[in-house]
């Protein structure tokens, strides 16, 4: 079932999703997340770190998988995720290292090591929460769209238009971006006992209403968040400029 709550601004529909995450915290203090990187969860990031610095969450016995890296990056690339996440939420608040996982797109074997992923995440219990963006061709994690989708974590070649959303984080430039990236699978992230989409900005309100609204298709993967039984939007109202006031 889809749910969705539309905020005025992107840092308020952010700040409403960190809020939804403490909550759950509170209430299950050693859950398992699974964590976007990209611009839009920054704002989210920034209201973690405010709320653990004022001691409303804590960190300590939580779990987290992110969904996905680029291949051929790793701890210390400016380009990586790894990075975004010490920089943006892991290095401001107590999470434990050993409990933060994330794909490393320098393994000499990604087949081992997308093995090893998925290992790490059926044994600490599957995902309690995972939270989404959505790209600009609907992809989920790095999940492009495709005539079939992997299960699994996977190795996935990037389209041109998911590099260029990208090119920030390599200088500007998203012919330096990576063609391959190691990605959470589609299946993982709908294993999900809930899930929590993140979107904000026009540029999103297209494909945001295509998944939302549209017909249930791998060439959207977003759009097969509406098989799953517990899925909440969060949406500023530029993103929302597409969708009906009520679905």
């Amino acid at each position: 079932m889809l749910n969705r709550a539309t905020y005025v601004s992107a840092d308020r529909a952010a700040a409403a999703a960190a809020r939804l995450i403490i909550k759950r915290l509170q209430v299950q203090p050693d859950m398992v997340l699974g964590l976007p990187t990209g611009a839009t969860p920054i704002p989210l990031y920034r209201e973690l770190v405010r709320a653990y610095r004022a001691g409303q969450v804590d960190f300590s016995r939580a779990t987290t998988f992110n969904l996905d890296e680029f291949q051929g990056v790793g701890e210390g690339d400016a380009g990586s995720y790894r990075t975004f996440m010490h920089a943006h939420l892991f290095d401001h608040v107590n999470l434990s290292a050993r409990r933060t996982h994330i794909l490393d797109g320098r393994a000499k074997d990604w087949r081992s090591e997308v093995a090893r992923f998925e290992t790490l995440i059926a044994e600490a219990g599957g995902l309690d929460l995972v939270l989404v963006g959505i790209g600009r061709n609907g992809h989920l994690g790095f999940n492009e769209p495709a005539a079939a989708l992997q299960a699994r974590t996977h190795r996935v070649a990037l389209r041109p238009v998911s590099r260029r959303a990208n090119a920030a984080w390599f200088g500007g430039n998203w012919r330096h971006v990576p063609r391959y990236a190691l990605s959470m699978g589609i299946g993982t992230i709908l294993s999900a006992r809930e899930v929590l989409l993140l979107a904000t900005g026009g540029s999103k309100v297209t494909i945001l209403a295509r998944a939302l609204r549209g017909p249930v298709t791998t060439q959207v993967p977003a759009s097969l968040l509406q098989a799953h039984p517990n899925v909440r939007v969060l949406v500023d109202r530029d993103a929302a400029r597409g969708l009906s006031p009520v679905y």
